[in-house]
C-alpha cells in the first residue's frame, strides 16, 4: 500500500518550491539574477526595493534552493543556483501568458507597442554576420559586461537619447534586452523610431538566448 503520510511530505516539499516563487518581487529578483551575480545592494537598488527587504527575498529564494550565494570580502554575491532556475522563470512567464487571463493586458500595459515588427534569433545572426544589421544592447552596462550577444554594442536606455549619434544612421538596428517582458527594448525602439532610425526588436532577449546555448560574450569591467 502508498505510504501517504511520506507522498504528503513529498508534495509539501515541492509546494515549498512554488510557495518561494509566489511573489512579483522574488520573481522580479530571479530575472536581475539570470542576467549575472549580483550584491544585495544591487539588486535592491534594481528592483526598488529597500535592503531589509531585498534580504528578506533572497533568503527565501536561497532556503528554497533557487540561488547560491559566495562572499568576497564584506560583500556576498547572488547567482542564479543553476541554468534550470532560468529555465523555470521562462517557462513559469510563457504558461502565465498562455493560461492566466490578467496576464496578456497587464503585459501590454507595460510594455507597450513599439510599432515595428520583431526578428527572431536565427534571423538576427543571419542578418548581423550579412552587414545587415546592427544589434545594440540597452541594458545596464553592468549586466552587458557580466555577458553580451557577441558583436553587440552597448548603450543603456537611459543614455540614448544622449548618445544616438554613436550609432549609423545607415544601418537598421536591432535592440535586445533583458528577456521577452524587458521594457528597455521596447522604449528604445520608440525612441529610435521617433528620431528617425530603422529599429527593430529581437523577440526576447539575454535570458532567452542563454537558455538557447547560443555564444555569449563577457568582458571585465574597465
Amino acid at each position: 500500500m502508498p505510504d501517504t503520510a511520506a507522498k504528503a511530505r513529498l508534495y509539501d516539499a515541492f509546494a515549498a518550491s512554488g510557495k518561494a516563487l509566489a511573489n512579483g518581487k522574488r520573481l522580479e529578483l530571479l530575472d536581475l539574477l539570470a542576467q549575472g551575480e549580483r550584491t544585495v545592494d544591487a539588486l535592491a537598488k534594481a528592483a526598488g526595493l529597500n535592503l531589509t527587504t531585498a534580504s528578506a527575498h533572497l533568503q527565501t529564494l536561497k532556503q528554497a534552493g533557487f540561488v547560491a550565494t559566495r562572499r568576497e570580502g564584506a560583500r556576498v554575491y547572488y547567482r542564479l543556483a543553476g541554468d534550470d532556475v532560468a529555465q523555470l522563470l521562462a517557462l513559469l512567464r510563457k504558461v502565465a501568458d498562455r493560461h492566466q487571463a490578467a496576464v496578456p493586458a497587464a503585459r501590454d500595459a507595460y510594455l507597450g507597442h513599439d510599432g515595428g515588427r520583431e526578428v527572431g534569433r536565427e534571423e538576427l545572426r543571419a542578418r548581423v554576420k550579412a552587414g545587415e544589421a546592427m544589434l545594440l544592447d540597452v541594458r545596464p552596462v553592468e549586466e552587458y559586461l557580466a555577458g553580451h550577444i557577441p558583436g553587440a554594442v552597448s548603450i543603456p536606455v537611459g543614455e540614448l537619447a544622449d548618445r544616438i549619434g554613436e550609432l549609423s544612421e545607415d544601418t537598421e538596428i536591432v535592440v535586445y534586452c533583458r528577456g521577452e517582458y524587458c521594457v528597455f527594448a521596447y522604449d528604445a525602439v520608440r525612441l529610435l523610431r521617433d528620431r528617425g532610425r530603422r529599429a527593430i526588436r529581437l523577440n526576447d532577449g539575454m535570458l532567452e538566448w542563454r537558455l538557447a546555448a547560443l555564444p555569449v560574450a563577457v568582458e571585465e569591467p574597465a
